[in-house]
């Protein structure tokens, strides 16, 4: 939101379409990405999930106040991650492993419905209740949102894919690395993590992850059509 705000050119619509799209996204999709981290990890079998209360929906076990300004002003942000021990999978790197991609699967799966909502309207519900003069030229409030929304969903995933500690990614990663090169990663994660945003705020992964989520809406477009095809001319 805040290069449209730099930008100068913006409507109070689109701002406030925004603004609904991250409050939702910070209280219940952020949420519901830990929540699918600690679900996964409790049926793996670390029990200590639920005692932490992290085996919640509730928004206010798993946000993290920076992580959600950060998503309301650059587009991307986190929330409080998941303390998982490893030590009680069966098998602790690749239990880590499915537990961290969960997370990023359940915000596709978010997109994937915002998508199908979209579709909803728009094949079924007259033009004129949701855009004025039609859905390319004026967009409504409810197209600007539902767009916003499976944004914000597909560019979590991609980011959180990224095979750099701390994100999901990494965790993926550490399942073909050996042991000291993990215990390396981890300890140094921090700095790791500082260099992820050197990189963002230099540009240096805009094309792979341009590239990574628009593979990713196409593919999630399909999808979202294929329930609405007898409705397409």
């Amino acid at each position: 939101m805040l290069r449209t705000l730099l930008s100068g050119n913006f409507t109070m619509q689109e701002i406030l379409a925004d603004i609904l799209a991250v409050l939702l996204v910070v209280f219940l999709i952020l949420p519901f990405h830990e929540w699918a981290h600690a679900f996964t990890a409790s049926c793996l079998g670390d029990k200590s999930i639920k005692s932490r209360g992290r085996l919640s929906l509730n928004p206010l076990s798993h946000i993290d106040p920076i992580g959600a300004l950060m998503l309301l002003l650059l587009g991307f942000g986190w929330a409080k991650p998941v303390p998982v021990d490893p030590r009680n999978f069966k098998h602790p790197k690749l239990g880590m492993a499915i537990t961290a991609v969960m997370g990023p699967v359940a915000n596709i799966v978010a997109a994937l419905v915002g998508m199908i909502a979209f579709n909803a309207i728009k094949y079924n519900v007259p033009e004129w209740l949701y855009s004025s003069s039609g859905l390319s030229v004026q967009p409504s409030i409810i197209w600007y949102f539902l767009s916003f929304y499976v944004s914000v969903n597909i560019s979590l995933a991609v980011f959180n894919l990224i095979p750099i500690p701390p994100l999901d990614g990494s965790k993926v990663l550490f399942l073909f690395l050996p042991n000291n090169a993990v215990n390396f990663f981890y300890r140094y994660q921090q700095f790791f993590f500082i260099g992820l945003f050197v990189l963002l705020w230099a540009g240096a992964l805009n094309g792979v992850l341009t590239f990574c989520t628009g593979w990713l809406y196409n593919g999630l477009d399909w999808l979202a059509n294929l329930p609405f095809k007898p409705f397409v001319g």
